[in-house]
């Protein structure tokens, strides 16, 4: 079905900018998408999938969509009269050295750096009292950028590193071993691992995971049985042994092992979904004597962070939903051996440990607070942050009495400070020096109550003294699922929306672990309209109090949040303006047969187990509510070629639905970055303009001919 709109005018009375002349609208004339006669059926229901030939990323078909999608919408996204200026502003604020909290590995201290806008950061390294040089430069990986570095990890008398890199964006990772002195490679290279880190035994060989190659696409084929691997060095990778997994009457789709830091113990952990682990130890020691099981169930998340000798600490969640550390002994070391080291508190726990301390990161309504432990579970002190905000990186080695934390907010960009473990003493050891100034702005946590009578906490921010007139374009930011914690944090491209005189705000949705595993299972499965309902009250709450109006407020979120955004979008098109999805699950009845996606069964269900499960997700499902005759907000949905965690095919499908159905003058537009994956390692040249093309798209269907804050771009030019 071919369809042509025009933007409307008739919502174009913004504070700032001026009514558009007839020349300036933008024709949109929608590609046509052709519709093939699937159809699945579930329980006894027919659902209808014409686009499900979208779903083959190596068709030429598909290929041919993308490209004639992508002309559509850049060809839209260059006759927005400000793109250019955006651009410009997004390069100049974030062209500023950007240095990440240094760590020490055998005679030299490594650090990334950033000297503003390389497309990667740069690994350097120094002595004492040395020269700083470069040790790793990932933008030598590639022409383009789109090469990164994933992980570094080096043996533990620092003489060895394997790293990571991604090409393209994809998950599936190549493993290099160099020498670190000399920065020579030692051996082949490894490839076909995913979703792993990487844990040296020794200097001899290291363990890693990975799954069988797919059959079919390598992008969207589905992978469900990870297993755990050792690689000798020397040795070719088709001789590395199989440590754990691999079995067919069991299998794991997450699989990881990590090498205690004083080299006795291997831990394994082996899951069949995001959430919930198998503990295992494997005494280095004694290899033959087998696997020790520490848990043999998955209905807790659990795992050593550090052990004395054959006396293991853990996290657990067990009995605990807000965690709890727990110490046992290595010979008989399942739950009932175990004792409570620093109880459970009504705050979520996270935890490091560092020159012979534990530290206690707890979230307090989402804002860090940290309190540090002695091995004998004695309080020393509680740490005092240099503001509200999130703190992160408190540990380090067992016998290092200093190392670095970082401190950040929606409106501060992170510092890093160095910590005197036994003092409690810190300094600033280095602050940005950045084209903005945070005392122009403010954050407030609010809290405001979702249908249901729940209160939700907020944080909104903004420039000071910004007039509640429901005129202010606002973006509306959530994830709620995973039990993914959102705490705040500076970004360089909500600063460029802040000082457009734009509002950033974002709700502590139920389905997240802001609260504990209470808050995160009351968004899952038959529970998942919560976080929905969270989030539209979030809207309605920033309307209500004038902050804005509908006219004025975008959605936005990625991944589990573009699912979010999604499913908002077609419960409340009335809602908003402006709706983002980016890298979304949008197939609620099919999301679980590409590559790792059974494994977010835990937070979603799936259609086939059980016609109670199958009825709620189509209910919700994002491509399946799409109705004829409906307006919806003008939408950019956004996506990677190279995305094979939640496969572009999503993305596709639901633009192609949603152009077809479209009864309003809207823009329904997919941008596909070509190159690119889920979002990690993304080159920082792509990242600006992709962002210039958002925010440009979403002023631009506020009713905006010029950006509200000129001054700003005024001086930029001069």
């Amino acid at each position: 079905m071919r369809k042509t709109t025009i933007l409307s005018t008739a919502l174009i009375f913004a504070a700032f900018g001026t009514i558009f002349s007839q020349k300036e609208q933008i024709p949109v004339k929608y590609p046509y998408t052709s519709k093939i006669g699937v159809i699945d059926t579930y329980f006894g229901t027919k659902v209808e999938d014409p686009y499900r030939w979208l779903e083959d990323d190596r068709s030429p078909d598909t290929e041919a969509w993308v490209r004639k999608q992508n002309n559509l919408t850049f060809g839209y996204l260059e006759r927005i009269p400000f793109r250019e200026n955006l651009k410009n502003r997004l390069e100049k604020l974030w062209n500023y050295e950007k240095l990440g909290s240094p760590f020490k590995e055998g005679d030299y201290t490594y650090f990334y750096k950033n000297d503003g806008l390389q497309n990667q950061y740069v690994v350097y390294r120094k002595k004492d009292g040395g020269e700083e040089e470069v040790f790793l430069d990932p933008n030598t990986f590639s022409k383009d950028g789109t090469t990164s570095l994933m992980s570094l990890n080096f043996t533990k008398d620092g003489s060895k590193v394997a790293y990571l890199i991604s090409e393209g964006g994809s998950d599936w990772r190549k493993g290099i071993v160099i020498n670190a002195e000399s920065r020579e490679v030692v051996e082949d290279t490894l490839v076909d691992i995913k979703f792993s880190g990487i844990s040296w035994k020794g200097n001899d060989g290291f363990f890693y995971s990975s799954y069988d190659k797919p059959k079919g696409s390598e992008l969207s084929a589905k992978t469900d049985q990870h297993k755990l691997y050792y690689h000798k060095l020397g040795t070719p990778q088709s001789e590395d042994k199989i440590i754990f997994g691999g079995t067919p009457e069991e299998k794991h789709r997450y699989v990881g092992g990590y090498v205690s830091e004083d080299q006795k113990y291997l831990f394994i952990t082996a899951s069949t979904s995001t959430s919930g682990n198998k503990l295992f130890l494997l005494d280095l020691s004694q290899p033959d004597n087998g696997l020790v099981s520490i848990l043999d169930h998955t209905d807790s998340d659990t795992y050593v962070i550090e052990n004395v000798g054959s006396k293991l600490y853990m996290v657990t969640n067990m009995d605990a939903p807000n965690k709890k550390i727990v110490v046992t002994d290595a010979t008989d070391p399942t739950p009932e051996n175990w004792k409570d080291f620093i109880p459970e508190t009504e705050h979520v726990l996270t935890t490091g440990t560092g020159g012979g301390y534990f530290f206690a990161e707890y979230m307090v309504d989402a804002i860090s607070k940290v309190l540090q432990y002695d091995y004998d579970g004695n309080l020393v002190r509680e740490v005092e942050l240099p503001g509200v905000g999130s703190a992160a990186g408190f540990g380090g080695k067992k016998d290092e009495k200093e190392f670095y934390f970082s401190f950040t907010n929606y409106n501060t960009p992170s510092s890093s400070y160095k910590y005197n473990v036994e003092t409690g003493v810190y300094e600033q050891y280095w602050k940005p020096e950045i084209d903005f100034n945070t005392e122009d702005y403010e954050s407030t946590q609010v809290f405001y109550t979702s249908k249901d009578g729940t209160k939700v906490p907020m944080i909104i921010t903004h420039k000071k003294g910004v007039e509640l007139n429901g005129k202010n374009p606002t973006i509306l930011y959530g994830y709620g699922g995973f039990n993914i914690s959102l705490t705040p944090s500076f970004s360089i491209v909500n600063a460029v929306w802040m000082e457009q005189g734009g509002i950033y705000a974002v709700p502590n949705l139920r389905g997240g672990g802001e609260y504990g595993k209470k808050w995160h299972i009351a968004g899952t499965k038959q529970q998942k309209q919560n976080v929905f309902d969270d989030f539209i009250a979030a809207a309605e709450y920033l309307i209500d109090n004038k902050y804005t109006s509908k006219e004025y407020l975008a959605i936005r979120g990625g991944s589990n949040g573009g699912l979010l955004v999604g499913t908002t979008m077609t419960q409340r098109p009335d809602l908003m303006q402006v709706a983002l999805p980016a890298v979304g699950v949008l197939d609620m009845l099919r999301y679980h047969t590409f590559t790792a996606g059974a494994g977010w069964a835990y937070d979603y269900g799936t259609s086939e187990e059980s016609e109670e499960m199958f009825n709620y997700l189509k209910g919700y499902s994002p491509l399946h509510n799409i109705k004829a005759g409906t307006s919806y907000p003008a939408t950019l949905v956004t996506t990677g070629d190279h995305d094979d965690r939640v496969v572009p095919a999503h993305s596709f499908k639901f633009a192609a639905e949603l152009q077809e159905k479209q009864a309003g003058d809207n823009p329904t537009l997919i941008r596909i970055e070509t190159n690119a994956g889920h979002g990690a390692g993304t080159p920082v040249s792509k990242t600006i303009e992709q962002y210039a093309d958002i925010f440009g798209f979403t002023f631009f269907n506020m009713g905006y001919d010029k950006l509200p804050n000129q001054a700003v771009l005024k001086e930029f030019k001069d």
